[in-house]
């Protein structure tokens, strides 16, 4: 156990433990270096900007220094090169990036909630299912046949884990999320509410009397540390797996075509959508409403701007792409600036043009 952990001063209100720490703790536990009053103690958050006494804060862009000397938070993490400007009553803690350090005490602070557990008498559990140590089942979910869940397992109200379907241990599922019959899901993975794991994927066939649907008999498997937003979809396959591998988060809004193979540690954000068969690689980062057309791959590292479309396979790493259909960032923006002053441009051709006929019938 760290320091941070071992060391708290609880403080009870209304029964409930509100634990304190020291800017000293805090900076033994992220790595900085305390200036100010290193008893300084802080029970909670809040933005630099909205800080209140008791409250850690973080500053990392520069456009906030004004509300280091304006904020009432009693301790702010800061960059270790920062020098004030000012007088600064908050105690400062340098460290080498306040936004991991402050991702660190959040998810320090996040593990100190209490977790559920138990099984409600009102969700249903199928005799057949296997269920973990120290699992929560809230009231109206839905187990179905053999499906076995991992410990310390959270699934909360309305959730639904179709026959077959294996939940690993310390994930947590939330009211109103659906994970189709054989799919699999790891181990310390979330599911928002309204996600969808293993639904049939878009699979039609054209005939005369109209579309004749595919069966879509294949799963969807997410591997561990897997995070899926809120009303985000990911396809069975037609056969075989749709697979999001270890690491990857993906936003609310997103579609996950069919057969699709997410490598580890992408992020995909919000509204994306991955048409059926297409490989993503590793470290990959899809960014707003970008499109990806099927049976393509893109390359480990590559970074894709808002709206982009990607009609074709992306086979060299690192790109930083923009447009539709999507071409490399830099042309882009030159590309942009002509069409920017198009209307411009073609006014200018236009006059050109009338000046050349006059002196052609001249």
């Amino acid at each position: 156990m760290s320091p941070l952990l071992s060391n708290f001063a609880p403080l009870i209100i209304n029964k409930y433990i509100i634990m304190l720490f020291t800017a000293q703790q805090i900076a033994d536990f992220v790595g900085g270096k305390v200036e100010g009053n290193p008893e300084a103690s802080v029970g909670t958050f809040a933005k630099i900007e909205e800080g209140t006494e008791g409250a850690i804060s973080f500053y990392y862009d520069p456009k906030y220094e004004p509300y280091i000397y304006q904020t009432a938070s009693s301790v702010i993490l800061v960059p270790a090169d920062f020098i004030p400007t000012q007088p600064v009553k908050p105690t400062l803690v340098k460290v080498q990036n306040p936004r991991e350090a402050i991702a660190r005490l959040l998810a320090m602070y996040e593990s100190m909630k209490p977790r559920h557990k138990g099984i409600s008498d009102k969700a249903y559990v199928s005799a057949s299912a296997k269920i973990g140590e120290d699992v929560y089942i809230a009231p109206f979910a839905f187990i179905g046949e053999n499906v076995v869940i991992g410990d310390n397992t959270e699934i909360y109200s309305n959730v639904s884990i179709g026959d077959n379907a294996t939940v690993g241990s310390d994930c947590i599922i939330y009211s109103n999320a659906c994970v189709y019959h054989d799919c699999r899901i790891g181990n310390r993975c979330i599911l928002h509410s309204g996600s969808v794991i293993g639904a049939d994927g878009f699979g039609f066939t054209p005939t005369p009397e109209g579309y004749e649907k595919i069966p879509q008999i294949g799963i969807a498997v997410l591997e561990d540390d897997v995070e899926i937003g809120a009303n985000a979809c990911v396809d069975r396959a037609v056969m075989g797996e749709t697979v999001i591998r270890r690491g990857v988060k993906i936003d609310n809004l997103v579609q996950i075509g069919h057969n699709v193979e997410v490598d580890s540690h992408t992020v995909l954000c919000a509204q994306v959508g991955i048409a059926g068969s297409t490989k993503v690689g590793q470290w990959c980062t899809l960014t707003g409403q970008v499109g990806v057309a099927g049976h393509v791959t893109i390359a480990d590292h590559t970074t894709a701007g808002a709206q982009s479309g990607i009609a074709g396979s992306v086979r060299k790493p690192g790109q930083t792409l923009l447009g539709s259909p999507a071409i490399d960032a830099k042309q882009f923006a030159r590309a942009s600036v002509a069409f920017k002053n198009g209307a411009a441009t073609m006014q200018q051709l236009h006059e050109l043009q009338k000046i050349v006929n006059e002196l052609s019938d001249g």
